[in-house]
């Protein structure tokens, strides 16, 4: 198993402690996991490590980091909808699933210092998790980040530096420290690792239902779901396990949306667009690093993306509290899209919309 640059093509060892590579590519890893069968799914561990055997992981460093993350149950909302409930997490949000496994992978090559940016959540499943691995950690936040957020990530005993700017601004400056000081880069976008968590998302919804619904609710800020859930999805289609992809809903906001407006405009790479302020800040990133890969498998897979309306966020919030739903803004933004993409498409049956983060997250 290697990482592999998704520009040139050059190779490196996973121990590696460089981000990206010489030419400013992306890793991504060279690890083609086994045939999905549920028969191989270790049902004695109650954690997303339970499908360990096609995951990417060397060694045992899971064992004592897992916090029992993953196995959220699935839940009916109404005759069409079905809710992921992924906040049920230790850092009640779905980044536990990437975190857990991208620190694993920390500790198992002897790293003793981490640092990430963040719109809040996953630097709190970092600092969680390296809290637990006994790993030294630092999380970038942009200034208007919940307040909520902060205190969880201090909590951890990780410092959490606040950047005054844009979400965008914060990464860069966090880049900067990387390379200016060779701090290990937990980086939920650069580092490949991640996304072998957040592929267990569709692993358990597969053996849960014992299929996958028609249509799948995704939201895309830097994808790290969309990328895990996309992997997934052709493991299970290349085993035999589903006839047919499902529709995949992705979703940005209608202040930054550079992915939707690529879509729209026939672009490989996002479009150049300037963020203006929303509430769903765990999806507002002007500059996707992996941008040209979500589009790629956009248009292999005819993903369609929709607005979640800025208006009817906080509509969308009230709407699912109602129901016993309480969850924050940037996850009423889901549930927001699906409803405008009824409105545009028509009804929408079995579809399964994530439940990305817990309510008292955002309350500010």
């Amino acid at each position: 198993m290697e990482f592999v640059c998704n520009t040139c093509g050059k190779r490196e060892s996973v121990t590696t402690r460089r981000p990206k590579c010489d030419c400013g590519g992306l890793w991504k890893l060279d690890f083609a996991p086994p045939k999905f069968d549920l028969e191989k799914v270790d049902r004695q561990e109650w954690s997303l490590f339970r499908y360990r055997a096609f995951m990417a992981l060397e060694g045992d460093a899971w064992r004592d980091i897992s916090m029992g993350e993953g196995m959220s149950p699935i839940v009916r909302l109404d005759e069409n909808v079905l809710l992921k409930m992924d906040y049920f997490m230790p850092t009640l949000s779905f980044k536990d699933r990437g975190a857990a496994v991208l620190i694993a992978h920390a500790k198992a090559i002897g790293v003793d210092k981490v640092v990430q940016d963040s719109s809040g959540n996953a630097g709190n499943a970092v600092a969680a998790y390296c809290a637990r691995a006994g790993i030294c950690c630092e999380i970038f936040v942009p200034e208007g980040t919940s307040p909520k957020k902060i205190d969880m990530i201090r909590a951890h005993g990780a410092t959490c530096t606040v950047v005054p700017g844009s979400r965008d601004h914060c990464a860069d400056v966090c880049r900067a420290k990387v390379e200016q000081e060779g701090i290990y880069c937990a980086n939920h976008v650069y580092n490949p690792f991640f996304y072998e968590g957040t592929k267990t998302y569709i692993y358990e919804v597969y053996e849960q239902l014992g299929r996958i619904p028609k249509n799948l609710v995704i939201p895309v800020g830097n994808g790290t779901l969309f990328l895990g859930a996309m992997k997934a999805l052709e493991e299970l289609e290349a085993a035999g396990c589903i006839d047919r992809f499902p529709q995949i809903i992705a979703l940005q906001t209608e202040t930054c949306d550079p992915l939707l407006q690529a879509m729209e405009q026939g672009l490989d790479a996002p479009a150049q667009i300037t963020p203006t302020p929303t509430l769903a800040e765990g999806i507002a990133i002007g500059k996707p690093m992996r941008g040209k890969e979500i589009l790629a498998y956009a248009r292999r897979h005819n993903v369609r993306f929709v607005h979640a309306p800025e208006d009817r966020i906080l509509e969308a919030r009230s709407a699912l509290a109602g129901k016993g739903v309480y969850i924050e803004h940037t996850t009423a933004a889901n549930y927001a899209a699906y409803l405008r993409y009824v409105e545009l498409f028509g009804p929408t049956p079995d579809t399964l919309i994530t439940m990305c983060g817990a309510g008292l997250k955002s309350d500010h």
